[in-house]
């Protein structure tokens, strides 16, 4: 990790953060390390929305805003970093807009392109945490390899019609799973994000799980996901908890020690 325990806050800044510094298993020490840390988050539709205004209202020092695309008058209905305003602007600058009102002090850098291959790879290196908020496998599968071989911590999520997800993959530890290994038997071809239609809150319950979870991480307190997959199902608002093992024969993290 690139933080830091001993932070310089202004008078100003630990007024904004009082109700965060005062949980004694965070204190100064865990704001410190949000403010030191920076956090890429790919994907700024659903699930990138409430990560990125929640991460910067909790004092994270930098965001890395990553997607090619732009707004769109049908991404308003659960896309909450964007505004009528904003239709027609790429969707990083238009998130980065909002977080500026939220909190200013957030250092913000918006990247319109589709990341891929040696760009990627060097985005996720130099990243403290990565936040999967894509929406189609064969994105996942390549942003997984690369925090595998960089060693860098995932906080993956999807949300689709009313059902949710929430896992993190941590290469640091080594019994633990990475994505590949949750989906070892199945083909990246046969995998493809279809128009299913989704309820606009379920998006932020599980973006906001994401960014908790990228909270924890980044501070060192509480337990993180890794190696457990959270379920939700919106319909009866029910949680599962499924274990996740590591596999021996994953293509992806088997040959990392």
């Amino acid at each position: 990790m690139t933080s830091r325990d001993d932070y310089d806050f202004s008078d100003e800044q630990l007024q904004r953060y009082s109700r965060q510094i005062m949980l004694p298993v965070f204190d100064i020490a865990g704001q410190s390390r949000l403010a030191t840390s920076r956090v890429l988050i790919l994907g700024m539709g659903g699930l990138g929305s409430p990560v990125a205004l929640y991460l910067a209202a909790a004092g994270v020092g930098t965001l890395h805003l990553v997607d090619f695309d732009s707004v769109d008058l049908s991404n308003l209905q659960r896309q909450i970093a964007h505004r009528v305003s904003t239709v027609g602007e790429k969707k990083v600058e238009s998130a980065k807009k909002a977080i500026a009102q939220i909190n200013p002090d957030v250092d913000v850098l918006a990247q319109s392109e589709l990341l891929e291959g040696r760009a990627l790879s060097d985005a996720i290196s130099e990243a403290d945490i990565v936040i999967d908020a894509t929406d189609n496998f064969s994105s996942r599968f390549a942003i997984n390899a690369a925090c595998v071989s960089s060693k860098t911590p995932l906080v993956s999520g999807a949300a689709i019609r009313m059902e949710g997800q929430v896992s993190v993959f941590d290469p640091r530890m080594g019994d633990s799973p990475c994505y590949q290994c949750l989906y070892s038997d199945i083909s990246e071809d046969e995998l493809t994000c279809s128009e299913a239609g989704v309820m606009a809150p379920l998006v932020g319950i599980i973006g906001s799980v994401q960014a908790m979870e990228a909270v924890k991480l980044v501070s060192g307190m509480g337990q993180p996901l890794a190696g457990k997959l959270l379920i939700l199902d919106a319909m009866t608002m029910e949680w599962r908890t499924m274990k996740l093992k590591k596999d021996p024969l994953c293509r992806v993290c088997s040959s990392i020690s």
